[in-house]
């Protein structure tokens, strides 16, 4: 789950994180009262700044400089509500609902810090990076020398040696190391406490005093822990999520829209990836990724279709289902009650395998539906993409 620049630093905040003083604004007014608050005791600038669920604001106009007050009001005039674009929202963009004003810093370097699992490993693991105010993965791909990796023992946690070793590899000395070790501490703390999937600061700013700031921060936490934090569920925000993705989540079900045309409903995350690799492989288009899991029913399916004939785009749908847990007839009434229920109009190409495949097979063929029955997968990605091509 992604939460806010300012959600992020409230949590960062809490456990010792330096993080610039802000206020949440939803008028022209509050932003000018908040501005003045700011500047009469910190350097005279406030920063404003669209809240959104994408990275690249600034160079998108969501991130401005405001020298005075009033500067600040205006700003807020022109940003709320505008359709924010940056290289991770897509040409769509994202509508503007939230802004922040923060207390500007006197800036003398700029520099990244991040925690995420390497899975390769098994380990959490603290990257930093001169290059600060860039994406790390830009980074990695034209200097991975410049990335420095602090691997974290689960049980000793981040020790003392590795965040100076990071600090010295920065470059920086006096005041700044102590900063830096202090900052890194506590930003892992936060990390382990709140089940987060990836913490990130960029950029991490050093001040001219010498101190370490998150001049911006990133916190995506783990969907499967949240039963174990509330009040970090309850700051999720419906407006910055897919429609669909919501509204799957209410079914229990792994949805992620994409561009394609043809739709596609799995059980299993990794035949749902390999299902999405196929249609590409015969020319298509995914328009989806959705995992139904293991244990579907008749209402599950129903939802499932529903939800993919929502998307205008989609041109026909693909059912390829691995009857384990789940048997292959259970499905195939699911499917056939499901498709006479939404009154499904778009070709359906349908692949089962597994236990009780054959009587599976053998409803759907007397189902009076037309629905296209596919030996195999490569067959079925054929079929549905030829199916959506000729619709």
């Amino acid at each position: 789950m992604k939460i806010h620049e300012h959600q992020a630093k409230e949590i960062l905040r809490a456990h010792g994180v330096a993080v610039p003083r802000g206020k949440l604004v939803q008028s022209a007014e509050e932003a000018v009262a908040a501005a003045r608050e700011l500047m009469a005791s910190g350097n005279g600038v406030v920063v404003v700044k669209a809240q959104i669920h994408a990275g690249g604001r600034g160079k998108g106009g969501g991130v401005k400089l405001a020298r005075s007050p009033e500067e600040a009001g205006e700003i807020f005039k022109k940003m709320m509500g505008m359709q924010l674009v940056t290289h991770q929202t897509g040409a769509q963009g994202q509508k503007v609902r939230k802004i922040y004003v923060e207390e500007g810093c006197d800036i003398a370097r700029e520099l990244y810090l991040g925690i995420t699992l390497d899975r390769a490993i098994g380990r959490n693991v603290m990257m930093a990076s001169s290059e600060g105010g860039v994406e790390i993965e830009e980074v990695a791909a034209k200097h991975p020398e410049k990335i420095l990796r602090a691997r974290i023992d689960p049980v000793v946690g981040l020790a003392g040696y590795q965040a100076r070793d990071l600090a010295f590899g920065l470059g920086l000395s006096g005041s700044a190391v102590n900063s830096f070790v202090k900052f890194a501490g506590a930003m892992y703390q936060a990390y382990v406490a709140t089940d987060a999937s990836i913490v990130e600061i960029n950029p991490l700013v050093v001040t001219k005093q010498g101190e370490v700031i998150a001049l911006d921060a990133k916190i995506n936490l783990d969907d499967n822990a949240l039963f174990r934090h509330k009040d970090l569920a309850a700051l999720r925000d419906p407006d910055e999520e897919d429609p669909r993705e919501a509204q799957a989540k209410e079914h229990d079900l792994s949805y992620v829209g994409l561009e394609g045309n043809i739709g596609c409903m799995v059980n299993g995350a990794g035949l749902a990836m390999s299902t999405m690799d196929m249609i590409k492989l015969a020319g298509g288009q995914p328009a989806n990724f959705l995992d139904v899991g293991g244990g579907a029913d008749e209402a599950k399916v129903t939802a499932a279709f529903k939800l993919l004939l929502a998307d205008p785009q989609v041109k026909a749908v693909l059912v390829n289902i691995f009857g384990g847990i789940m048997k292959c007839d259970v499905i195939a009434a699911g499917i056939i009650a499901a498709a006479k229920q939404v009154n499904l109009e778009v070709p359906l190409v349908v692949r089962l395998e597994g236990t009780n495949v054959e009587q599976g097979k053998a409803l759907l063929a007397k189902s009076g539906l037309a629905i296209t029955p596919a030996d195999d997968l490569g067959d079925a990605a054929r079929k549905a993409v030829a199916a959506a091509d000729k619709a």
